[in-house]
């Protein structure tokens, strides 16, 4: 058992998160890597005990076009900056990760530009890959090369090439040495080449133990890359379109057929795929602005925290952040939010209170790591499974309708169940427990015995969050009782209005679009500004009617 397989992870992208210009002009450090500091209290709170952070190292723009990789971006800060921040967070059990851009570079890397004055004769010639001296790019440098993703700016490397291996492998250790990071995310891991990704699993054998290797991959089978000799873990792009399409088509099955094929493909068992679980990162749209229904935040991530693999959390999400792209820009996907505004988002919100709930329960109960997967009840809108390990059995339900549901469902090994969420008590009749699964949401059901020892069940109040909360053998508000569920947000109710969305103005469509944020949570200064950014009638169109 590594600290991964017990890993909950919080993802940020820091040249966004701490409002850094987009593009670096190489001048003094600006130390905007400190303003995460008093982020990792918070994170540490959530019930996170893993940090995703990249790009960091000196890049032209959004960070993926590497200048130098041994050295942070100056738009963040020093390296002594990286390092204390890295400290900070061991101390307070968090391990890091970091973002590996090891397939390209960006046009300032020093071989690159030694190619531009040296041409052929330059040492670095074969370090990219298909340089052709009688072709050109759209920098017009009278040559070609190949690129990722059509971009010239982003310069692809000659994995084949000792040198670029031998560099590549230096600064792993480099990192590892200078920082102590416990990991890396391999970007664009998809297009990376196997022989490569094999040397890395080899450098990460050797530089630490239990050195993380995760790699971005969007479609294929992911053991191709997930196995002994290559990489730990990829990102789980599969679950991740399940999850909100599920929800929002009211298809369970998609969900549940996506799951039964990802865990055939480790053999059907536990340990046989880990994969990294999010619902959102910097390169899609926020969770709570592609769900057609908000209350649908609620079993989203119920199932991202309880379904096999590892979960993630991206920055600003906890409290539903809104997040669309906007024509080709990734830059709403970004936000600049302060330690005072996360501080003031947070507070009082059933979001953040939900996730920081979850990360407890899935850090305390082993059988979310460890426990196989087993469908228990399917349906379009309702969907329950349980997870089993060293004789501990936790059930999940999970229910996408507007009406309540009950469940009759198999346990084991236990006189009484509680739910994880709510508090409430149930008993075990006849090898069954029956349980109402409330409308647009869901619970966890552990065992009492097991929830007294670990985690105390809460009866969640619209008011209030007890701090002494009862123990598992103590009174717990009944069902009837409980007014209303913390875990279940005011009721969406359109605002009258006297001419069709397409009729309004672009001011009337920015406000109304600010007025259905109001209605969902907090909306941020970053929010508002990417209301009033968008002038486009047809773009506000579209984000408006998201809301219905």
């Amino acid at each position: 058992m590594a600290w991964y397989d017990e890993a909950v992870f919080y993802h940020i992208y820091p040249l966004g998160m701490t409002g850094a210009p987009k593009q670096n002009n190489y001048g003094e450090p600006v130390h905007r890597l400190n303003a995460l500091l008093p982020f990792i209290s918070e994170i540490q709170r959530l019930g996170c005990n893993a940090l995703y952070i990249g790009p960091l190292f000196e890049a032209v723009g959004h960070g993926y076009e590497t200048t130098d990789y041994k050295k942070l971006d100056s738009r963040l800060g020093t390296n002594e900056d990286l390092a204390e921040f890295v400290a900070e967070c061991h101390q307070q059990g968090i391990r890091v990760i970091l973002d590996g851009v090891f397939n390209h570079t960006g046009r300032d890397f020093f071989a690159f530009q030694d190619i531009k004055r040296n041409r052929e004769a330059s040492i670095y010639k074969d370090w990219y890959c298909n340089v052709n001296y009688y072709g050109d790019n759209e920098y017009n440098d009278g040559f070609s090369y190949d690129n990722w993703g059509g971009y010239d700016l982003l310069v692809k490397l000659n994995q084949h090439n000792p040198d670029v291996r031998a560099y590549i492998c230096e600064v792993v250790r480099f990192w590892v040495k200078e920082f102590d990071i416990d990991g890396i995310r391999l970007d664009a891991a998809d297009v990376l080449d196997f022989g490569y990704m094999q040397m890395l699993r080899q450098v990460a054998n050797e530089v630490k133990p239990d050195f993380w290797l995760m790699g971005e991959v969007i479609h294929g089978d992911y053991t191709r890359w997930v196995n002994g000799d290559t990489l730990h873990s990829v990102t789980n792009y599969h679950l991740h379109k399940a999850l909100y399409s599920g929800h929002n088509d009211h298809n369970y099955f998609e969900i549940a057929h996506t799951v039964k094929r990802l865990y055939e493909m480790g053999g059907n068992r536990p340990d046989g795929l880990t994969l990294y679980n999010f619902v959102d990162n910097h390169d899609v749209e926020r969770i709570y602005t592609k769900l057609n229904k908000k209350s649908h935040f609620i079993p989203v991530h119920i199932l991202l925290y309880t379904l096999p693999g590892i979960p993630s959390v991206y920055y600003g999400s906890e409290f539903g952040i809104e997040g669309k792209k906007q024509y080709g820009s990734d830059d709403s996907l970004r936000p600049a939010i302060s330690y005072e505004e996360y501080m003031n988002a947070t507070r009082d919100n059933y979001m953040t209170k939900l996730i920081s709930r979850l990360g407890s329960i899935r850090r305390e109960i082993k059988a979310l790591s460890y426990g196989d997967y087993k469908e228990l009840l399917l349906t379009n809108c309702q969907y329950a499974f349980a997870r089993h390990y060293n004789g501990q059995s936790v059930l999940i339900t999970v229910n996408n309708s507007d009406e309540d549901f009950i469940m009759t469902l198999p346990v084991q090994n236990a006189e009484e169940y509680v739910g994880g969420l709510a508090g409430i008590k149930v008993p075990v009749h006849n090898g069954c427990i029956a349980v109402n699964v409330k409308a647009n949401s869901g619970e966890i059901w552990l065992p009492c015995g097991e929830a007294e020892q670990q985690i105390p069940p809460i009866a969640m109040s619209v008011n209030e969050v007890k701090n002494e909360e009862p123990a598992c053998g103590e009174t717990v508000p009944s069902a009837e009782n409980v007014k209303e569920d913390e875990f279940a947000p005011e009721p969406y109710r359109e605002p009258q209005q006297n001419k069709a969305f397409e009729e309004m103005t672009v001011e009337e469509l920015q406000n109304a679009i600010l007025e259905r944020m109001r209605r969902n949570g907090p909306v941020t200064e970053q929010m508002k500004k990417d209301v009033y950014e968008n002038i486009y009638h047809n773009s506000l169109v579209t984000w408006v009617k998201s809301f219905n």
